[in-house]
């Protein structure tokens, strides 16, 4: 596995394992800037019930240290498919990876919020290094570095590793 050397000193040291791909180099593939509105928020605080003064009331939340509301962290990680459905194409999975295998959704490792994303901001998504680690026969784990910038800012939101299991087809 090529180890991956983060351009932040918070990058790294929120990564903690140095085999985490999660430190995303700039080579790979960014998705379109997507508006984080304060609508989004609320209708996400909606959904999952968490209605923090600090995503949802922009006047108490303009009188902490963000200055306004924010994205919750996990609103940010549930955006991550919709931007990467837009960089991922047939190029984007390893050349192993055959169209008529079967490839799903595995989950993350080492999730890590970084920097808060202001009602009204910007993100995207940056797809980064993938490596492939062979499972049960048939089966191979493959591990994508993510990073979720937000415009204007040297930090991102959030860096994670991106697992997907591939099914080979028979």
């Amino acid at each position: 596995m090529n180890i991956m050397t983060a351009s932040h000193d918070d990058q790294s040291s929120a990564m903690g394992n140095q085999n985490s791909l999660a430190a995303v180099d700039d080579s790979g593939r960014y998705s379109s800037w997507l508006h984080v509105d304060q609508d989004l928020i609320n209708r996400y605080a909606d959904v999952c019930g968490d209605h923090n003064f600090l995503h949802v009331n922009p006047e108490e939340a303009a009188n902490t240290v963000f200055g306004g509301t924010i994205a919750h962290g996990l609103l940010i990680l549930s955006l991550l498919p919709r931007m990467a459905q837009e960089v991922m194409g047939a190029d984007t999975l390893p050349d192993t990876a055959k169209i008529a295998d079967t490839v799903v959704n595995y989950g993350f490792d080492r999730v890590r919020f970084i920097t808060p994303v202001p009602a009204g901001g910007e993100i995207r998504t940056h797809l980064g290094q993938s490596t492939e680690e062979p499972r049960a026969p048939g089966q191979t784990l493959i591990r994508s570095a993510v990073r979720i910038e937000v415009r204007g800012s040297d930090k991102p939101a959030m860096v994670a590793d991106l697992l997907a299991m591939r099914f080979d087809s028979q």
